[in-house]
């Protein structure tokens, strides 16, 4: 799919890299910002309910990137789905530039959270899920987006032991899988999740169809985690 923003310009997929393109300066963490562009072009692309004209609509679909460094892709596929002008890319990273080296809710239109400090955001998310519930809204799903290496932070394994007994269904998160992580997990990233009564697929994080098919699946009763593989960061 593409979509048409800037005078009637269409973007897609193959026009990320070139947006990414025209963002230089200091502090671009590449490898982290390529990891995830696969996982993000397949969210906004094809399962996000969220749209330029709809951010303030209370059943929008949220979206929390935690994996705040690098946001070079975040902000490609955003200006690729109208969110913001392409305009604004070349400015990356610059004093009087809305788009930081991590991510302003305030600045950045469709950005949920101000995100860079690592173990934040799956607990936020799982503080939206409820507050959506305890509001009766049902049809908004959230997804989180974070790193293996966030997985050292003993914030997000809380988050992960209160979702699951929790029964928060509308919740999903997708964790990017690049080797980074300074402590290994017993039996993997998804064991950790499953055990805490989550519904957990692991996939490459490189494959449209079988990240589409993962985000898609259905988990009645337990909130849904995607670990997407990625080539190692060091690689």
């Amino acid at each position: 799919m593409t979509t048409a923003t800037d005078q009637g310009r269409a973007y897609g997929y193959d026009d990320l890299p070139r947006l990414m393109g025209l963002m230089t300066g200091d502090e671009k963490h590449g490898p982290a910002a390529t990891s995830t562009l696969d996982v993000l072009w397949v969210l906004y692309d094809r399962v996000l309910r969220v749209t330029p004209e709809g951010l303030t609509d209370p059943d929008r679909d949220r979206f929390l990137l935690s994996k705040g460094h690098g946001p070079m892709a975040y902000y490609a596929v955003l200006a690729a789905k109208g969110f913001l002008p392409t305009e604004w890319l070349p400015g990356f990273g610059t004093y009087d530039s809305p788009l930081g080296h991590h991510p302003d809710r305030v600045l950045v239109p469709g950005a949920e959270i101000g995100s860079g400090s690592l173990g934040h955001g799956l607990p936020i998310a799982v503080g939206t899920a409820l507050g959506l519930r305890a509001q009766g809204r049902t049809d908004p799903a959230v997804w989180v987006l974070i790193g293996d290496a966030e997985l050292d932070e003993g914030s997000n394994h809380e988050a992960i032991a209160f979702a699951g007994p929790a029964g928060l269904d509308r919740l999903h998160t997708v964790v990017i899988d690049n080797s980074s992580a300074s402590h290994a997990l017993p039996g993997g990233i998804a064991a950790r999740f499953e055990a805490a009564g989550w519904s957990a697929v692991t996939v490459d994080g490189r494959d449209h169809a079988a990240l589409h098919a993962a985000f898609t699946a259905p988990h009645p009763g337990r909130p849904h985690v995607v670990v997407a593989r990625v080539e190692p960061k060091n690689a």
